[in-house]
């Protein structure tokens, strides 16, 4: 059931338009606690000649640490060379950290280059995506429910009646 779900969501990802993605995105990783749960921690640049970036969290009140979004709505692999624009757009702000999202997979070439740099780069690709969103309840909702019942051993204690 989880992989049907993971495949619907991803068509609905895929059928959005980039700018409901890069809110979408911001929206995830406020959910898993970015930004210290605060709603306001964090915005989309929401224009073109955005430098690259995305959108931005601030990891606290004061914007002492800040972490900063790619979001690429991309049906094929993202390559090496989209990560090192990333890269050097963290640069161009001083950034020590960010994360680069897409709806499509990212090459083996373009995984190793990020493992051992500074800034950090995490990339989440669609399977990764999809699985966040569904654990962090974005674009689902829960139908039900399934309760496993277990037989209470502490009801039947004797000793406490």
């Amino acid at each position: 059931m989880r992989a049907g779900l993971a495949s619907e969501l991803l068509a609905q990802v895929k059928a959005a338009s980039p700018k409901f993605f890069e809110h979408l995105v911001l929206e995830l990783l406020l959910k898993m606690g970015y930004g210290n749960f605060r709603e306001d921690a964090g915005h989309v640049t929401g224009k073109s000649g955005d430098e690259g970036i995305d959108g931005v969290i601030n990891q606290d009140p004061l914007g002492l640490d800040v972490l900063y979004l790619q979001a690429k709505k991309w049906d094929g692999t993202v390559g090496r060379p989209e990560l090192q624009k990333f890269v050097g757009a963290l640069h161009g702000k001083l950034a020590k950290k960010g994360v680069f999202i897409t709806t499509g997979s990212f090459s083996d070439d373009a995984i190793a280059y990020v493992k051992h740099m500074d800034p950090r780069v995490v990339v989440i690709d669609r399977k990764r995506l999809a699985e966040l969103m569904i654990d962090r309840d974005v674009g689902v909702t829960t139908e039900g429910t399934y309760h496993v019942k277990r037989v209470d051993s502490e009801y039947f204690d004797e000793g406490t009646i």
